[in-house]
């Protein structure tokens, strides 16, 4: 696995998973849309944490700088 996803967008994700997670937690969503942001925030946690995102894969986007 190579990594694809920079430190901005890792950071991003740390703060959108934090903001979804704190939204589950609140209850501020009803129904599905909850458990929905729950599994949108752990996805966004585990890819900012490896630093690979298999979407970005699919599509061929690469947020990591290119080392020399």
């Amino acid at each position: 696995m190579k990594n694809n996803v920079g430190n901005f967008d890792r950071l991003l994700r740390v703060f959108l998973a934090a903001i979804l997670g704190y939204l589950y937690y609140t209850g501020y969503f009803i129904g599905t849309l909850n458990y929905v942001a729950l599994v949108a925030s752990i996805v966004l946690l585990l890819t900012s944490l490896v630093g690979f995102c298999p979407l970005y894969k699919v599509l061929g986007i690469s947020t990591c700088p290119v080392k020399k």
